[in-house]
């Protein structure tokens, strides 16, 4: 069962809702495929999923209403497009109690912004949130991703 934040006012996420039609894709690739700039609740999210498809980055925090995660998400927002350009899925977990798999192999105190790899290794950890220049800043400068522009040159 994949869970998707519907984006509010500036992506905040008030609960998470289940795609569940037949119309509405049902594999965690295909619901991010389906509109990638919708943040996914992490809860039944496995890395194993995600690897060599998709750049995580994943936003942390105690509850929906922390002030960073919000700021976090409207940041992400801003500029959708870049952060699908360079495949990433935006994945976010506020219920500690939840235990997600996510919350327990990254271990996250409160807020936390965590940026991997398609590899499913964690790349950047950050206390306060980033805007989408900084972020892919980061991603540009990963091997996979330059040898990605590379081959975008090569073949456009």
């Amino acid at each position: 069962m994949i869970r998707i934040c519907l984006a509010a006012a500036c992506f905040a996420c008030a609960g998470a809702v289940t795609a569940q039609t037949e119309d509405t894709p049902t594999g965690l690739a295909d619901v991010w495929n389906a509109d990638r700039s919708v943040p996914i609740a992490a809860t039944d999210v496995a890395l194993s999923d995600l690897e060599w498809l998709a750049r995580p980055v994943v936003v942390f925090a105690d509850s929906p209403n922390d002030p960073r995660f919000r700021q976090q998400l409207a940041l992400l927002a801003d500029r959708p497009d870049d952060l699908a350009e360079r495949d990433v899925i935006i994945l976010t977990d506020t219920d500690p109690d939840a235990a997600s798999d996510l919350r327990t192999q990254l271990r996250p105190r409160g807020f936390m912004l965590v940026i991997m790899g398609k590899d499913g290794q964690v790349e950047l950890r950050k206390p306060a949130p980033w805007d989408v220049r900084e972020i892919t800043r980061t991603i540009d400068k990963m091997p996979l991703r330059q040898q990605e522009i590379e081959d975008n040159r090569d073949n456009g």
